[in-house]
């Protein structure tokens, strides 16, 4: 594993230990509805009636792929580096009874079958992690089956730029749209860094690896805040802070 990608493993364990600490209170969350945003079912419903098999990268605490099978996935499998999450993730699902199955692996290589999956879900966090973009949307493309689907809700490319300044939108003056990464300072913090991707590096390796754009829909609300009282003016609608993307192998 290459030493920046081994760092971010090691910090990514200590914080998903949240997941554990939180077992109780992410089992009732699960337990419920919502756990998947109407933006994506709407983009998604086509694809989710066909009950799909479902690979997810960078799983986290699997709520959403809970989501995904309420919403009529056959079953999914979630792939994510992080041991401690891979295994809450998989205590809640086999409470629930519900079909998830998780794998511990670094993405890209993820250690299944090609043409395995109808539906290849991801964001919401995870295409910061990944150091080789194009790599990446060639193991997407590798893992699905002819006709079927990617589909990510992440942040917007330009979220790194805005302060979080409560009176007004302001640019970070230490950050840049055309970086190539920097460090991490909100979650997990602890010197992780984040690799930066804008969109047209997104669309083309996604295109370049044979996938064809369906929808790429951008949003002004984010799709994580702090657990704080923290309402920055750059999410007060004027700007980008999250997208959609569909794309059919």
């Amino acid at each position: 594993m290459d030493e920046v990608v081994a760092g971010n493993r090691v910090v990514w364990e200590q914080a998903s230990t949240k997941h554990v600490r939180e077992y109780d209170e992410l089992l009732e969350a699960a337990r419920g509805d919502g756990l998947l945003l109407e933006r994506e079912l709407r983009l998604l419903a086509p694809v989710l009636a066909q009950e799909p098999v479902v690979v997810h990268l960078q799983s986290g605490h699997g709520l959403d792929d809970i989501g995904l099978v309420k919403a009529g996935a056959q079953r999914v499998i979630g792939i994510d580096y992080s041991s401690v999450a891979a295994g809450a993730a998989q205590r809640r699902a086999r409470e629930l009874s519900m079909a998830c199955h998780y794998l511990v692996a670094e993405v890209p290589g993820v250690p299944v079958k090609d043409a395995c999956a109808d539906l290849v879900y991801t964001g919401k966090g995870a295409l910061i992690w990944m150091r080789d973009l194009d790599a990446w949307a060639r193991d997407i493309a590798r893992v699905l089956r002819p006709g079927g689907h990617l589909f990510m809700y992440e942040a917007h490319p330009a979220v790194p730029l805005w302060t979080w300044d409560e009176d007004e939108p302001r640019i970070r003056p230490d950050r840049s749209y055309f970086a190539e990464s920097h460090v991490n300072d909100t979650f997990p913090g602890n010197g992780a860094r984040e690799w930066q991707w804008n969109l047209g590096q997104i669309v083309t390796a996604i295109t370049a690896a044979g996938l064809h754009l369906e929808a790429l829909h951008e949003y002004a609300e984010p799709f994580w805040r702090p657990q704080d009282d923290t309402n920055a003016a750059a999410w007060s609608g004027r700007l980008p802070n999250s997208y959609a993307l569909l794309a059919r192998r």
